[in-house]
């Protein structure tokens, strides 16, 4: 599906970026390939792994999401939009709340409107479960970015623009993950864990790039993805990593769950089950289900997709290390 289209990559300098511009590379043969991000620095180092000699399909632009302009001139020509940019750390949300809206909100817009303005065919947004019964600012603005997505179907006209969304969890790796700060802080010999019964959603960056890959050849417009993905217990995790330290209990931190939701009991008289994932279908009047998604499993009102429940895989360390290493 990706072979001689142009596709670009909103904030795609970040870890899922890099990931996502490696497995297109090596699977498919695209037309052009573009980074579009704020951070001339890390284009720069991004160029030295995939630079246009070697990959002529590859171009780098820069640019905010926040500047509807410059997002006019770099979707000239575009045929899918893959918007993983986004302020995504909890804290730093809490405290420049303004910022985070006008990125992950506001740029959202800015993405809906110059989309369709330029007549791309598919825009597929990457969300988290941290947009389920937000109770932070991050995931708040990703639970309006959600909804503008969906919504946008309604004001793109037959035969144009598309958009869906995934939703998904902890990205093993990924800047600001738990593992590279107990990785940092093992040689202490204690480890800080916010809660002892914490549990969390892990995928890996490639599993998340070729779930996403997957999904934009299948979208529709309007629905939301979700992977069935395994859970991870924060205390497994650290003594995966350091099995001879300590645990500090810290307490959660502000705006912090002790377990997280990927689909709402709200959510579930809408969704489709599927072997390998979720389709949360939307309500809007622009939509009809087609043929493609009848033969999912319709959920129970009383559903909920949430990491403390018990028909979740839970990793074991081995399985945590595997996954890590």
């Amino acid at each position: 599906m990706l072979n001689n289209k142009t596709i670009l990559i909103t904030g795609g300098t970040g870890s899922f970026g890099q990931k996502c511009t490696e497995i297109i590379l090596q699977k498919y043969e695209p037309k052009k390939l573009i980074i579009f991000s704020r951070d001339e620095f890390k284009q720069s180092e991004m160029q030295k792994c995939f630079n246009d000699k070697e990959y002529p399909c590859m171009r780098y632009f820069i640019g905010d999401i926040r500047d509807e302009k410059r997002l006019h001139r770099a979707f000239s020509g575009v045929d899918y939009i893959i918007h993983a940019a986004a302020l995504k750390q909890v804290p730093s949300a809490e405290y420049n709340p303004s910022e985070a809206i006008q990125t992950n909100v506001i740029g959202a817009m800015n993405i809906i409107d110059a989309a369709i303005d330029c007549k791309v065919k598919k825009v597929l947004s990457l969300s988290t479960d941290k947009a389920v019964n937000p109770t932070n600012l991050y995931g708040a603005t990703k639970l309006c970015m959600e909804k503008l997505m969906i919504s946008g179907n309604s004001y793109s006209t037959p035969g144009n623009t598309i958009f869906s969304a995934v939703r998904y969890g902890n990205v093993v790796g990924s800047r600001g993950s738990v593992i590279p700060l107990f990785n940092n802080l093992k040689t202490t010999k204690e480890l800080p864990i916010t809660h002892l019964d914490m549990t969390r959603f892990w995928i890996t960056l490639e599993q998340s790039v070729n779930f996403i890959l997957d999904k934009l050849e299948v979208m529709e417009g309007g629905e939301i993805f979700v992977p069935k993905i395994p859970v991870a217990k924060i205390t497994d995790i650290a003594e995966a990593i350091c099995p001879d330290c300590k645990f500090k209990v810290i307490g959660i931190r502000s705006g912090e769950k002790i377990h997280e939701t990927l689909i709402s009991s709200h959510e579930s008289k809408n969704v489709k089950e599927y072997m390998n994932f979720f389709v949360i279908l939307p309500e809007f009047k622009f939509w009809s289900v087609t043929n493609k998604w009848n033969e999912g499993k319709n959920q129970t009102n009383e559903f909920e997709y949430s990491s403390n429940k018990s028909f979740n895989k839970i990793l074991t360390q081995n399985e945590i290390l595997e996954m890590i290493t």
